[in-house]
This record gives structure tokens, sequence and C-alpha cells, in this order.
């Protein structure tokens, strides 16, 4: 048994024990926090280079055309502690479309599929562990067609004017070619020299000709013209009209409540004032459509634009897109103007294409996508595209009416005949954004073909074309005869 002083010389020894439990205890404690809900933090902080080495240490899967054309891959860095670049074949080609994978930022689908490309995503982490040990990104295969592509980026630069083209098959919502110009090239912010990076997109962002800028989802233009789908979708399905009736077009049509008079494009008459309805939409009669504008109000006319899509948020291809827009409470005035596409009515390239792959498809717009499929390490395939309707613009009856008042405008007399391809019927409709005073001057046109068989719709865009104007069906043309190829 330990006498009395053998128990006062253990007492120290206790607390010195019960001190250094306190003090691993709360270590333990401290590391776990760290660890649980500081990690994140830590991974943020831009002094700590760790996660950047470890996000290209291996190599990210492939981007690839639906034709299976590699568009962006990864190599061997060859410099500093990084394993893998990556690069960019074609690079201003597609970079609307895979966007660039900085030191420390990403873009486009690079930056919408990191997880998958990345091997972060679950499946792809799990299948690549079990069947290598080691982590692997899964290759992205998208709905671009390498012809529709090339055409729609050849056909806009070599106009040199800036502008955006979008092509979609009506029947999926896949998105066959999305370009914006002028573009990039990818591979001058995908290496490792953070100075020269930032150099480079300062330049870039700071250009007049803003090729950073995606035009073709991201650009709010005028709808013009092309708007008349709309507000002709809203005529037919209001049962006052048909193709066959007659309209009132007078050379002057008075806004009303102000002293500003209406135009039709040259002056021009629209034949006796008169016209049937297919004939006021072949020639493109603004005095014609802003009266139906008038007499349909601007409540009918917003219900039809959001039938379409406008005005409606969220929509991912999976890039974000820019909500088109239609506006709200207004006078009779500018629901007049509203009605041809004018006053604040906005639309993306992309809405420009949806507005003719809604009619193309029987009134019915699907959820526009730009990846197919992804494909694992081991070549099986996840998470393939299911397509999905978006919205119902219009009823099939009503869509196959204005389909074929869409045809009468790439034919003799109509505004679009420079999208007219022998052999094959185009349904079309054209803006080009010139006949007000103060009006943004852009051309555009929406297409879609065969008219009795839809396989394409097409959006394009020129900003301010001036005398050049005319250009921008030869684009629509160009790139439907690419698609159909």
């Amino acid at each position: 048994m330990a006498g009395p002083r053998a128990r006062w010389s253990n007492l120290p020894m206790r607390r010195v024990a019960q001190l250094c439990a306190v003090l691993l205890f709360t270590l333990l404690v401290h590391v776990t926090l760290i660890q649980a809900f500081g990690s994140q933090a830590l991974n943020a902080d831009r002094r700590n280079e760790r996660p950047l080495i470890a996000k290209f240490d291996h190599p990210r899967g492939d981007i690839l055309t639906y034709d299976g054309t590699v568009i962006a891959t990864s190599r061997p860095a060859g410099e500093g502690p990084y394993g893998y670049r990556r690069v960019y074949r074609s690079g201003e080609l597609y970079a609307p479309v895979t966007g660039y994978l900085a030191l420390r930022r990403a873009t486009g689908i690079e930056q919408a599929q990191d997880a998958v490309l990345s091997g972060d995503d679950a499946k792809v982490r799990v299948r690549s562990l079990v069947r290598d040990g080691r982590v692997e990104g899964a290759d992205v295969r998208l709905t671009i067609s390498d012809r529709a592509q090339w055409a729609a980026y050849q056909s806009l630069k070599q106009t040199g004017i800036p502008g955006a083209a979008v092509a979609i098959n009506p029947a999926t919502g896949a998105i066959l070619a999305l370009v914006s110009y002028p573009s990039f090239d990818p591979n001058t912010l995908a290496g490792f020299d953070a100075a020269r990076i930032a150099e480079t997109t300062r330049r870039l962002r700071e250009s007049p000709a803003q090729p950073l800028l995606n035009r073709a989802l991201n650009q709010l233009y005028p709808p013009g013209s092309t708007f008349k789908l709309v507000t002709t979708a809203a005529a037919l399905a209001s049962g006052e009209y048909t193709p066959a009736a007659l309209v009132n077009a007078p050379t002057r049509l008075r806004l009303p409540g102000t002293p500003t008079y209406l135009q039709n494009a040259g002056h021009a008459a629209c034949g006796d004032t008169r016209p049937t309805l297919t004939y006021a939409f072949q020639v493109s009669c603004n005095t014609a459509f802003a009266n139906i504008g008038l007499q349909l109000g601007q409540d009918l006319l917003r219900d039809q634009a959001e039938a379409f899509g406008f005005n409606a948020p969220g929509l991912t291809v999976p890039l974000a897109t820019t909500p088109s827009r239609y506006p709200p409470e207004m006078d009779r005035a500018r629901t007049a103007l509203a009605a041809i596409g004018h006053h604040d009515n906005r639309a993306t390239p992309l809405m420009i294409a949806m507005l003719s792959a809604a009619v193309a498809n029987d009134g019915v717009l699907m959820r526009p996508y730009l990846v197919e499929e992804a494909r694992l390490p081991d070549g099986s395939v996840f998470n393939r595209a299911n397509p999905a309707p978006y919205r119902t613009a219009m009823s099939p009856t009503l869509a196959g009416q204005l389909a074929q008042m869409m045809t009468t405008v790439t034919r003799a007399g109509g505004t679009g005949t420079g999208a007219a391809i022998p052999g094959v019927e185009v349904a079309a409709k054209t803006a080009i954004l010139e006949t007000l005073p103060g009006t943004e001057d852009h051309a555009l046109v929406t297409a879609f073909a065969p008219a009795d068989a839809p396989e394409v719709a097409v959006g394009v865009v020129l900003e301010r074309p001036g005398a050049r104007a005319d250009a921008v069906a030869p684009i629509a043309r160009a790139i439907i005869e690419a698609a159909l190829a």
C-alpha cells in the first residue's frame, strides 16, 4: 500500500496526464473542424497551390463533337508542378461551346461539365477507381455537327461582321451549331503562366470586338420582323384571323396617342392596303402587323411570346442563357411597336432559332441541349440526353398554317429569297432593323427546312451590317445545306 508521500508524488503526474488528455482532445477537435468545415475555405484560398496542382495532376476527359471529332483534350504539361494542360483543336471555331480551362477559371462546357470531365462526379470516380485504381475523367460528346458548325463559323467570318448563329434539330432540341463571331483562341488562356493569362484576359475583355461575349446565348437583340411569327401565331390562335383573311395595311399608320407615323420598309405600300395575312407576312408589312397587335392587345401578344419562351428564366443548355424578354405593361403605341419586334422586345440568337424550331415541330418547342452523352473510361455510356418538351407554342394545325406562310418568304416576291435552296422547301422569316428612326441596325433570319419534314431550324444575327444586311439569309442557307448534307 502506497504511503502518503507516494500519493502526493503521483498527484502532479495525474494532473499532467489530465492536461495532456485535454490538449490532445482539443487538437483532435480542431483538426476535425478544419477537415470537416474549413477545407473548402483553405482550398479556395488563392495562396494554396495544392488544389490547383491536384486539379491538373491527371488527364481530364475529352470533349468531342457528335461526329466524334476531339475538340478539347489533355496533354502532358511539361512545366512546373502541373501534370497536364488543356489543348483546344480549332479553338476559335468551338470556343463558344467548349469555353476554356485556366488556372483559376473555367467557362463553357469545361465549367458546366467539370465534375464529369475531371472525374469528381461520383459515378466517374467510383468506376475509374474500381477499374484502374486511379481517378480519370470521362469524355463528353456534344450534339454539335462538324459540318453545321463549320458552315456557320465560316459564313460569319467571311462577312467580317459581328454576329451569331444557332442551329437546332427541332424534333429533339439538340443544338447542331452554336457560333459567336468574333471568337477567340482558348489555347491562349489554358497555360500556367498567371501573368500572361491575366494580360491576355485583359486584352480580350477590353477589345471593342468583345470576343469573349457568347453572342449566341447571352446577347440580346431587337427581334424585328422575326417576331411577326409570334404575332401571327397569336392572330391565328385568336380565331379572328386565317391565312387568307384580309388585313388593314395602310401605307402609313399613326401610332395611337402620338404624332408618330409607322411605315413599311422603303415607305412602300402593302399591296392594295387590304392584303391577305399571308401576303402581308411574305412581304413583311409593318403597318399590317402593328394593326393586328393593336386589335389583339398586349396581353394576348405577351401570352403568345411566353409560349415561345420569352420571359422564361433559368434555361441552361447546360450553358447558362440570358432570358429573352417581352415588355411588361405598355400603352397602345408601344403595343403596336412590340407586335413588329420593336420597342423593348429583346431576343438571343438561340431564341431566334427556337421560334422556327417550335413551328417546325408541330408547335411543340423541345428543350435545347448541347450534351449528347458522357462516356466513362471503360467505354460505357452514362448521362445520355433525354429530349423533352420545353414549351407548347401553338396547336399542330396552327403550326402547319404558319409553316406554310413561312415558305412564301423564300419564294419570288418574299423577303427571304437569299435563304432559298434549289430542291428544298425552306420556311423563313427575315428582319432588317433599319425601318424606324433610332432603331439599332441589325439583320436577322429564322428558318427551318425541309418545310415538309424539318430536320434543322436556324437563327442568325448580324450586328449593324449596313448595306450588307442581305448577307444574313445566305448564312442561314449555308448552315441548312451543311446540316442536311
